[in-house]
Parts: structure tokens; C-alpha cells; sequence
């Protein structure tokens, strides 16, 4: 570890605008840009840390503009505070920050840590555990054209990757149409299902049953029912047989706990950008307290944030799903460092310390 002091002494941030390859779009809406906020960490010795708050506008609301305000008022309060107390530090942002500043949050508690574990000389996932040095993400086949499916089915199949999740929630037969093409175009995959809240369990039900007409099983249906609707998540559960995984229903803590208690999920999507390192973390051992699966997503991010989430997914280890694919849709990655690699695979085996990607200082992004 670094002699001098471990306190923070300054946090800076910028905005950037990432151009995209193809529109990502949801049940809730699409982008096709990233819009992100990159911050650097500094302490008192000259160690670094860099986070990223990547707010997605279709899944929850969150904006560019106004994670960059709380990252800038919570920061402040960060300064001359030691970051080797990092837990306390994380429950402070959890204090200071409401909850719809999840973005935010994970992006000064990334930041936090990549300092801290940098000046300690740790990789990030030996904090969350350090179960293993790599894991496998699936790719995504956004909402589209069958046409459209097919053709993204064959690049992913191409890439080596062997999960694919397709995004649902338009309309029943033409959801299943688009299913099918991805199976058609890649047909030894592993398919999972994200409706994003765009179909309640009934709607939900008639595509599986036109996906089982056309001889289909998903592995997993994502979000089939709407955030709040335990017991649409339940029924639709038993009647299918499919394992649930709660993505939007899941916000903190006190979801965690009552999804398990209600058997309403079979899996935790846990993410960052939604909740913050801490909450997201803690989720994480309440599912596996609980028996529940555990899943890794995140919203529309660079390798720096989703890096920072193959940690966590490799710290806990034993994760069900990952799905840390967003890198793929950039023009250009603004980052260097570990990120999506042949097969969906993230090795950080070769991060000696903190995260293992920093942005780049002079990259083709757009500055705001």
C-alpha cells in the first residue's frame, strides 16, 4: 500500500457523449446514444479512482445531466473524508443521495473503490469476495424485426457467445416471430426473455405458449409483470414453469427481501447504475441468504462501468446470468483496459488493482 494519506481530496467529473452503432431499445423506450458521466477520484497520496454514471432515460427516468448534479453535491461532502472507511463512505452516499440517484451512487461508489483497492493493491472483485477471475456475459437482441433478430442472432453466434437475451413486451406474435428468428439463427442458444414491465402475466403467458407451439423453452423470463405486481410474478411462475428474474421490482434492500419472502422471483437482477455498489452488493447476499438465483446486468454503460460489474460478478461468484453486453453497441470505446472479449468473456485475471479500465483522456466522445 502507498505511504501518505488515503483521504479524498478532490472528485472531478465530465460529460460525454458516446455515439452508437444501432438504437437500444426497450418495452420503455430506446436510445441511440450514450449520454455518460465519467468522474475521477483523487486521495491524498496521488492515488485514482474512475467511476461512471450511466443513467438509462427509457428504464427508469434517470438523465445524463442530473446524475452529474448529485455525483457533483454528494462528492463534496466526500472531501477530506478517508476512504480507506469505505463502507461508511458508501452509506453515507446511500444517506445523501435519494433514490432515484442510483447512477450516481454507483458512480462515485466505483470511483471510491477503484481509489481504495488501487492504494491497496487489490483487484476489485478480491473486495467483493474474489470467487473467481472471469465470467461469461450473453448478448442482446433488442426489440426489431424478425429480419432484424435473425441477422443479430448470426453476429452473436459468430462471437462465440452461447446465451442470448432477446427484449419483449410489443405484442405477443410478434414477439414470438422475433424470437423464433433469433432460435433460427442461432439455434444451440440458451434464450432468455426481458419484457422490461411491457406485458403483464397474461400477456407474458400467451408468448411463452406461442414460443412452446414453435417448439422454444426459454430459460428465463425477465420482468413478465409489472414492478409492483408480486402476485403476477407468482402466478406467472406456476403456470409457466419458467424461472422469474426481478429486474425492475427489485430497487433496494426492502425489494430484495419481499420478493423472497413472496416467492416471486427466482433471480436478482442486480445493477449498479440502478441502486449503487453498496445496495447492489448487499442484494446480492440477500439472494443467496435466500436461495435465489443472482444476475448481473446493467443499463446502457461502457467497459468502465460494466468492468467494474464483472467484478462483482466474479467476486460473488456462482452468478446465474451476466449480461454485460452494452459495450458492443458503441462506435468507439472511450475507455482502456479489461471489457468484452471473444465469447462474451470478461478475464480479469491479468487487473492487479481497482477496476482495471480508466477513460480516455482524448477520446472521440463529445465533451459536454
Amino acid at each position: 500500500m502507498r505511504r501518505g494519506g488515503s483521504e479524498i481530496v478532490s472528485i472531478d467529473s465530465r460529460r460525454v457523449l458516446v455515439p452508437m452503432n444501432a438504437p437500444f431499445a426497450i418495452a420503455g423506450g430506446s436510445s441511440s446514444e450514450l449520454e455518460t458521466v465519467f468522474i475521477r477520484l483523487r486521495l491524498a497520496d496521488g492515488t485514482t479512482g474512475h467511476g461512471e454514471a450511466s443513467p438509462f432515460p427509457a428504464f427508469n427516468g434517470e438523465t445524463a445531466a442530473r446524475s452529474e448534479g448529485q455525483v457533483r453535491s454528494a462528492g463534496k461532502r466526500w472531501l477530506g473524508r478517508d476512504a480507506a472507511a469505505w463502507r461508511t463512505r458508501l452509506e453515507e452516499l446511500e444517506e445523501s443521495l435519494p433514490k432515484h440517484g442510483g447512477a450516481a451512487r454507483a458512480a462515485l461508489g466505483v470511483a471510491l473503490l477503484d481509489a481504495w483497492t488501487r492504494r491497496a493493491g487489490l483487484p476489485l472483485r478480491t473486495l467483493f469476495g474474489g470467487a473467481s477471475d472471469r465470467v461469461v456475459s450473453d448478448v442482446t437482441v433488442t426489440l426489431g424485426s424478425p429480419e432484424e433478430a435473425f441477422a443479430a442472432a448470426r453476429r452473436i453466434r459468430a462471437l462465440g457467445v452461447r446465451v442470448v437475451k432477446i427484449k419483449v413486451g410489443y405484442a405477443a406474435a410478434e414477439d414470438a416471430a422475433r424470437v423464433a428468428a433469433v432460435a433460427k439463427g442461432h439455434p444451440r442458444a440458451a434464450l432468455t426473455l426481458d419484457a422490461n414491465q411491457g406485458y403483464g402475466p397474461s400477456h407474458s403467458l400467451t408468448l411463452v405458449r406461442l414460443l412452446r407451439a414453435r417448439g422454444i423453452r426459454p430459460v428465463m423470463f425477465e420482468q413478465p409483470a409489472e414492478a409492483d405486481d408480486l402476485e403476477g410474478l407468482v402466478s406467472f411462475h406456476k403456470k409457466s414453469g419458467i424461472p422469474v428474474a426481478a429486474d425492475e421490482s427489485l430497487r433496494g434492500r426492502a425489494d430484495a427481501l419481499k420478493l423472497a419472502r413472496a416467492g416471486a422471483a427466482q433471480v436478482l437482477n442486480l445493477k449498479l447504475m440502478k441502486m449503487g455498489v453498496l445496495e447492489a452488493w448487499d442484494c446480492g447476499l440477500i439472494a443467496r441468504a435466500s436461495g435465489l438465483g443472482v444476475m448481473v446486468g446493467g443499463m446502457v454503460e461502457t467497459p468502465l462501468a460494466m468492468g467494474a460489474a464483472a467484478h462483482l460478478a466474479a467476486g460473488l461468484g456462482g452468478v446465474k446470468f451476466v449480461d454485460l453486453d452494452t459495450p458492443l453497441w458503441l462506435v468507439k470505446n472511450p475507455t482502456r483496459g479489461v471489457g468484452f472479449g471473444p465469447g462474451g468473456v470478461y478475464d480479469l485475471s491479468g487487473v492487479k488493482a481497482g477496476v482495471g479500465v480508466v477513460p480516455l483522456a482524448g477520446s472521440s466522445a463529445t465533451a459536454r
